[in-house]
């Protein structure tokens, strides 16, 4: 009625405050709604920092890191709300493992041991594929199971032993491990071989072996292959090995051991993990 009379005339008949109007009129965010618009902008800011990978948990925490007073419940209500999750695991299954071969078989080293309570005591290794247009990339890897960083990698168009033994002398070189360290493996025919071996006896690393057929021996190097699917493989078609190598190697040195928190170190990074001990 605001067009026929006058507002004065309005707010004394209807017994209204101007000021009560206009706030009706020009509605102020409350308090709660500000804050959850200022955490919607930096979970968005956040979710695109861990590569759209973070689902509640890790964000919670990372938040929290960034000094904001915030539950899990809300964050996964926000997150939800602006369509925002985490990336799921997808189920799969490599083949890279042929254990039809004459070499040596090392015994089982790993069941035997409990944890490592330090770096450099315990090296899990294992070979997986990456599709390309020009064809299979394969990648091999090295992995501390103590912070669960990877620290040896190569990568190749064949699959031969020269791939995770490239693999095995990157981590050697960085790390320079005392004698008596545990290096675990498939039964794979790379690292049963003799140059394989060689070489592990060359740097005092013994050789271990997963049961046969038994793939919950290395579920830690496992793990880090999920991960590097999940998060990246599968959400990208590269269509050369070039622009493969690329994506990895920024993924392992720029995201999975230096930032991406990882549920079983406490939400740490690998090498944050590491560093703690210092």
């Amino acid at each position: 009625m605001s067009g026929e009379h006058s507002l004065q005339t309005l707010c004394t008949l209807l017994d209204v405050s101007r000021s009560g109007f206009y706030a009706w009129l020009n509605p102020k965010p409350s308090k709660r709604a500000e804050q959850n618009q200022h955490l919607r902008t930096k979970i968005a800011q956040l979710h695109e920092q861990s590569r759209q990978t973070y689902g509640s948990p890790r964000m919670t925490i990372e938040l929290r890191e960034q000094g904001e007073k915030i539950g899990r419940n809300r964050v996964a209500r926000l997150m939800r709300e602006d369509g925002l999750q985490g990336r799921q695991k997808r189920r799969y299954r490599v083949r890279t493992t042929d254990s039809n071969h004459s070499d040596p078989i090392a015994p089982n080293r790993l069941a035997q041991l409990p944890a490592p309570t330090q770096p450099n005591k315990v090296w899990l290794t294992d070979i997986t594929y990456v599709p390309t247009g020009e064809g299979w990339l394969y990648l091999a890897g090295v992995l501390d199971a103590y912070s669960r960083a990877l620290i040896g990698w190569a990568m190749g168009s064949t699959l031969d032993t020269a791939v995770p033994l490239a693999a095995l002398l990157m981590a050697v070189q960085h790390r320079k491990p005392e004698p008596g360290l545990i290096h675990h493996s498939d039964r794979g025919c790379q690292y049963a071989s003799q140059t394989y071996r060689q070489t592990l006896a060359a740097h005092g690393l013994q050789a271990s072996m997963s049961r046969k057929g038994n793939c919950y021996d290395n579920a830690m190097m496992e793990s880090f292959w999920s991960s590097l699917k999940n998060e990246l493989i599968h959400r990208t078609y590269f269509a050369t090995r070039a622009q493969a190598r690329t994506a990895i190697f920024d993924y392992i040195e720029c995201f999975y051991n230096r930032t991406r928190r990882h549920s079983s170190l406490g939400y740490k990074s690998p090498l944050d993990y590491e560093s703690s001990l210092n």
